[in-house]
């Protein structure tokens, strides 16, 4: 019974937003067309418009077309055909536009290596891969592992071959070969290639070309780095429509402000940006702009745009193992602040379906595991049949022979209109005391602060207890202190869900796939950490024993004796272990009440040197002057 409720409740989900623009524009052709016949059909239609422009070079369709021609020859002439992985290790340049485009044209499938990459990573990749030829260019030559393959290097034009070779080199290819080859970090710390078909590259372009309304005079932009499958959707959907693509310097791809003025002055109509730097640019003021379209993707969404924002912004859902986009919808200004944005709704061809352990759907509203099924799912991981059986798992929904599902490993929940809320990573979900925490939350509270203009929220161990440690990039002249923003949080969030520490950070380190880099985020200690207040030392014997205590306790270098106990990440277990350890050493009864009444150094000490005295006046005076001449620090169980 669930199932077929499944199904129909699948069926019944808006595969677009109602009012998306559609158009039939160059993708009414059959589904016997592949991305060499669509891009070849531009080029004989309007040989002499801008394909791609920038990262050294400017190519026509004609230019384009002519120089992917002649890499096909010489790639046909190796033996490469269908299913052949061919490398590819170029910058974001027109040359790695040709290489692509003169892989899928002579049959094989291109693997996207980034030049950037460390050369073991690069060995790594190309050691499972064993491709029979690798395109690169002769300054990458020192950068490569050696191997067994053939080397093609294509200048910076993508010149490759003579132009009087003859013969057309087009292969026709079917919807299942492959089209691409990527890498992606495995849990185990081994990349696994994700191989994806034409059949799902071909759905992307379509679905893309149709809702985005993609046409000749469009100027999209191709930011992501040719490692990360983004570069895949940043070229194919613009090049099949016949529209240019402009590739930014290194330089300004990583400053928002820079890459805001060179959307502006290249008059880009469309780009994709990830999603921390989408975040900083929609923050931004921006002039007059032809930009009507930023898409973003690639982590968890955490703000809306400004209701003055000149353009849309799209937010966009998948994994790589579902050729770059499973969901995507357009961003209110008007969304809830008490909420994520959502991921949107499943894209053309594409089934998403939100299970339990069991494999059963959930309740609207609930969370559960997002899997993916439908056209754009790859064929599996390559050389890791294991793997592959274990990710991508029978249909249970289906009665098509073969149809598979792909276990995301990410929560989410659907809401009300059909769109999904992406809930973070199940593996990303901290247990913290017995609670299990979406981090995501945390974030998106944090964001409303009017101090803080990002922020990304983790557990880390700290004196051998995990505990949540917050970074934020504050806004440029202000610096909250951490009981602002504890209390801040505290009214909108539970307890267990307020970190421990705040590190004020200058901006979130990204890594090549424009997700925060958690390796790259300094580690919690005193100098990092915001205070409430400049530290003021220990003054009194009691102060200093009980500042000694709290430090081992939490495991800082140091606290001040108006630090408060549970703003420094304290907590009721360690309270109580802080209260046995006070008794111990000061031989007073220190109840619990009293450290939630007096929670900083100061008031603690205060405190016990009162229980102390009053317990010296009930003493008599010899046993009293005995206690007295001995130091805290040589009470018992010191």
């Amino acid at each position: 019974m669930t199932r077929r409720l499944a199904r129909e409740s699948y069926a019944r989900w808006p595969h677009a937003p109602d009012d998306a623009e559609t158009s039939p524009g160059p993708f009414t052709e059959p589904w016997s067309q592949s991305i060499p016949s669509l891009v070849g059909a531009q080029a004989r239609a309007s040989p002499d418009a801008l394909a791609v422009t920038g990262g050294g070079g400017r190519l026509t369709y004609r230019e384009l077309e002519a120089g992917a021609d002649r890499l096909a020859r010489r790639l046909r002439r190796l033996g490469v055909g269908p299913d052949m992985v061919v490398g590819l290790c170029l910058k974001s340049s027109p040359a790695m536009v040709v290489g692509a485009l003169g892989i899928l044209k002579a049959g094989g499938s291109y693997l996207p290596l980034d030049p950037a990459y460390p050369r073991e990573r690069l060995a790594d990749i190309l050691d499972d891969a064993k491709p029979p030829v690798l395109v690169s260019a002769n300054r990458m030559a020192e950068r490569l592992p050696q191997g067994g393959w053939t080397l093609i290097n294509l200048g910076p034009d993508g010149a490759a071959g003579s132009a009087d070779e003859p013969q057309r080199p087009f292969v026709q290819v079917a919807p299942e070969n492959l089209a691409y080859v990527i890498y992606t970090s495995g849990s185990t710390g081994r990349p696994k290639g994700v191989q994806i078909t034409h059949g799902g590259l071909l759905n992307l372009v379509r679905w893309h070309g149709r809702v985005f309304a993609v046409r000749p005079w469009d100027r999209a932009t191709q930011i992501a780095s040719i490692g990360f499958d983004a570069a895949v959707w940043e070229v194919w959907p613009y090049l099949a429509a016949g529209a240019s693509v402009h590739i930014p310097d290194d330089g300004i791809r990583k400053e928002p402000e820079a890459l805001r003025d060179w959307l502006v002055s290249e008059r880009i109509t469309v780009t994709f940006v990830s999603t921390p730097m989408a975040e900083r640019m929609i923050a931004l003021a921006w002039p007059f702009t032809d930009l009507r379209l930023m898409l973003t993707g690639a982590d968890t969404l955490h703000r809306y745009p400004p209701a003055d924002l000149p353009f849309e912004l799209v937010n966009n859902y998948g994994p790589t193992e579902s050729t770059v986009v499973a969901s995507s919808g357009v961003v209110s200004s008007h969304g809830s602040t008490e909420r994520l944005p959502p991921i949107g709704w499943p894209i053309d061809n594409t089934e998403i379906y939100i299970l339990d352990e069991r494999l059963e759907p959930v309740p609207s509203g609930r969370p559960g595991e997002l899997h993916i099924g439908g056209t754009g799912l790859a064929r599996g991981y390559l050389n890791r049949p294991e793997l592959t059986a274990q990710k991508f798992i029978p249909h249970p929904f289906s009665a098509r022979p073969g149809a598979r599902l792909y276990k995301t490993g990410d929560l989410a929940r659907r809401l009300p209109d059909g769109q999904i809320a992406f809930l973070g990573r199940i593996d990303e979900q901290v247990k913290i005391r017995g609670y299990r925490i979406e981090p995501a939350e945390i974030v998106a509270a944090l964001n409303a602060h009017p101090a803080v203009r990002e922020s990304f929220v983790a557990a880390r161990e700290i004196a051998g207890d995990k505990r949540l440690v917050a970074y934020i990039v504050p806004v440029v002249g202000l610096r909250p202190t951490h009981g602002a923003l504890r209390n801040f949080l505290g009214e909108r969030l539970p307890d267990y869900m307020l970190p421990a520490t705040f590190v004020p950070v200058e901006r979130l380190p990204l890594n090549a796939s424009g997700k925060v880099d958690r390796d790259a985020l300094p580690a919690p200690d005193a100098a990092t950490s915001l205070r409430d207040d400049e530290s003021v030392a220990p003054r009194t014997p009691a102060e200093e024993r009980v500042a000694e205590m709290v430090a081992r306790l939490l495991g800082v270098d140091r606290v001040s004796v108006k630090d408060n106990f549970f703003m420094l990440g304290g907590h009721s277990l360690l309270a109580t272990q802080l209260i046995t350890r006070l008794r111990e050493v000061f031989s007073v009864e220190v109840d619990l009440r009293t450290l939630f009444d007096r929670p900083t150094v100061a008031g603690l000490a205060a405190e016990i040197e009162r229980l102390v005295v009053e317990k010296l006046d009930a003493m008599q005076e010899e046993e009293a002057e005995r206690i007295l001449k001995r130091p805290f620090g040589d009470l018992p169980g010191s």
